[in-house]
């Protein structure tokens, strides 16, 4: 049973929905261990951007090279991509001081939220596919390994120009993954302040190879997905829930510092969090619960509706 069907022609109403889907998972971006992917898994779109990214190819860039346009968008799903590419951009220029505030100054109340999203997906996705011991299994092992890897201290790397492609090409994977945050993979890999610097000092030559291995990775990776889904759907589902259910890990509101960090404005920033129980249900703890409660039945409201539509 496949998540959505590829390359569906809409209306109007159906592309402004695309953009909502693309500034939910815009906003989820903005946020440092949650990723993007979990967004377009939870809110349907997830196979029909794995298969927009795929048709991509050779035949699609040999066209445009040849000023070939008619004939390279003829078969494209470019109207998919602006309005789900249109809805991101506006979440992460809109959003990004906001959530960077709040993650500042309440981010309990943050993580609950996204908690509460995260929680509620692996209940709503789990019912579209028929489980069996295999797919039990490999739900297991890809939560022990979104577990550990969520839970993994960043190192430190060498700037060769080489290892920044290989960063690149990993994190845009982890990008569109459910459950991992590329930004994420990039700080354990050590390229975080790196590529961040790089953006701000406006080092083209860093940005241009760092570019070029998300684009491959991207490409490449969306390929492997697709040859997934259409192979064994099932069974990559079971995965990709148990990469969410593993990142439940991160996205815990209460958590205790235990090394921290300067960023590049010299401000301490935590580095390593132990996840843990608050100790007494002041006000704060019950505003948490009640916004997670709010994330994990607006999902529950989005699949009803999804469900209807279909």
């Amino acid at each position: 049973m496949s998540l959505e069907q590829p390359h569906r022609e809409r209306d109007l109403k159906g592309y402004i929905g695309v953009a909502a889907r693309g500034f939910c998972m815009g906003a989820a971006d903005v946020v440092p261990g949650v990723s993007g992917g979990t967004m377009a898994f939870i809110l349907g779109i997830y196979e029909e951007l794995i298969e927009a990214l795929h048709a991509i190819d050779t035949t699609f860039l040999k066209r445009l090279l040849r000023f070939q346009f008619s004939e390279a968008f003829r078969s494209f799903p470019y109207k998919f991509l602006i309005a789900l590419g249109a809805g991101v951009g506006t979440a992460i220029f809109s959003l990004a001081k906001f959530l960077s505030w709040a993650l500042t100054n309440h981010p309990v109340l943050v993580w609950a939220f996204f908690f509460g999203l995260v929680a509620a997906s692996v209940l709503t996705v789990q019912k579209r596919i028929t489980w069996s011991g295999p797919r039990v299994l490999t739900a297991g092992l890809a939560t022990v390994l979104a577990f550990i890897i969520v839970g993994l201290v960043p190192v430190e790397t060498t700037e060769a120009l080489w290892f920044l492609f290989v960063s690149g090409a990993i994190a845009i994977c982890a990008m569109i993954l459910p459950g991992i945050s590329g930004s994420f993979i990039l700080l354990l890999m050590g390229k975080y302040q790196y590529v961040l610097n790089a953006v701000v000092e406006r080092d083209i030559g860093t940005l241009v190879v760092f570019s070029f291995g998300c684009g491959i990775g991207l490409l490449s990776f969306a390929r492997l997905l697709r040859w997934m889904f259409h192979h064994y759907h099932d069974v990559t589902v079971a995965a990709l829930i148990g990469l969410m259910i593993g990142s439940l890990r991160k996205v815990w509101p209460w958590k205790e510092t235990v090394e921290t960090f300067l960023d590049r404005h010299g401000v301490v920033k935590p580095l390593v969090q132990d996840n843990i129980i608050p100790e007494t249900l002041g006000s704060e703890v019950g505003i948490a619960v009640f916004l997670a409660m709010v994330g994990f039945g607006l999902v529950l409201g989005l699949e009803r509706v999804a469900s209807k539509t279909d």
